[in-house]
């Protein structure tokens, strides 16, 4: 049996993305113990899983971030305070015991916590991928939706389908290793940041908008592929060797929709402490749902903070939401090499 069935944490974070990892530093901040769970096999969420090496420019203090650094950071920061990473571990159930904590059941044992903040971000995630083009026969055979090495695009003639941040950021961030990179949009409007847009058409990528992928060409792995125009329908061949199709994911959050939490389309409902309606579960990041929500990074380190402060004064009714400023704070003494 888990050796950690028994112990109760003062607080579990659920999810250990981004916004999770901050969220278990704050609450060492706060001398808080700390669990973090998550279904994937290693901390940083999308971040790491999907975009190691993508480069992210809207947080705060780095001009630009590779998304693996941002990670290996924010797990360091966070390892100041030892949380317990439970890592491979499903949460599929959450309740409220007589005594007042809470039992998070996983697939690999029980766990329990005097609070719960769920910063599961969007849940678990599939690629969408193209109806209307052969792209299946090409999976993996110089066709992919997203760059976990960017060696892999070194010299090579580069095809991305897409049209928000991912596919945008990816364009502009490969054009350091490859021969050649083109772009296709189905329309003319991007959905990426204004900044990145105008870099993007300044650059040397070939934008095509109201511009289709219609079909690969290969024998065996990606050799060439035909793009259309989807006014004209003028259709192009390209010699490509890579293909990366970034039109976004499906998300699903699965058992999170079961834990009898608050839920609308967007995720859990929470007000403006990131409270749920049941008292000592909060959630921060995508997952959270509230009028006017944008979902950044920068705002979920934000979410987390204010999560944490308000789980601290439920577990310890005598301390204060608001702990001072941090310069006030005494941050705990990393171990000698650390």
């Amino acid at each position: 049996m888990d050796r950690e069935v028994f112990r109760v944490f003062d607080a579990v974070l659920v999810g250990a993305g981004p916004v999770g990892l901050f969220g278990a530093y704050y609450a060492g901040l706060r001398g808080m113990s700390i669990e973090v769970i998550d279904s994937l096999g290693q901390p940083g969420g999308q971040l790491i899983t999907l975009y190691p090496e993508k480069f992210i420019y809207d947080v705060p203090g780095f001009p630009a971030v590779l998304s693996k650094t941002l990670v290996s950071e924010l797990v360091r920061q966070a390892a100041q305070y030892e949380p317990v990473l439970t890592m491979n571990a499903r949460v599929d159930a959450l309740a409220r015991r007589q005594d007042g904590t809470f039992e998070l059941t996983t697939d690999k044992g029980v766990h329990r916590s005097r609070s719960v903040v769920v910063c599961a971000g969007a849940g678990s995630f599939v690629p969408k991928k193209l109806p209307d083009a052969n792209t299946a026969a090409y999976e993996g055979r110089g066709l992919d939706y997203f760059v976990r090495d960017v060696a892999a695009c070194r010299d090579k003639r580069v095809l991305i389908v897409g049209g928000g941040d991912s596919a945008v950021d990816w364009a502009l961030g490969l054009l350091r290793v490859t021969k050649k990179i083109a772009l296709v949009h189905r329309n003319d409007t991007f959905r990426a940041h204004e900044d990145s847009v105008a870099k993007l058409f300044a650059s040397p990528v070939t934008v095509r908008t109201f511009s289709e992928l219609k079909r690969v060409h290969g024998d065996g792995r990606v050799q060439a592929a035909t793009v259309v125009h989807n006014r004209t329908g003028k259709a192009v061949l390209l010699d490509v060797d890579r293909i990366i199709v970034n039109i976004g994911f499906s998300t699903s959050l699965g058992a999170i929709r079961h834990w009898g939490l608050p839920m609308d389309q967007h995720g859990v409902v929470v007000n403006s402490r990131m409270e749920t309606s049941i008292p000592g579960v909060y959630a921060a990041g995508d997952v959270a749902s509230y009028p006017g929500k944008l979902k950044l990074i920068a705002t979920g380190f934000s979410e987390a903070a204010i999560a944490v402060n308000h789980a601290k004064a439920f577990t310890d009714p005598a301390s204060k939401c608001f702990p001072g400023h941090s310069s006030m704070l005494v941050p705990k003494r990393r171990k000698s090499g650390q």
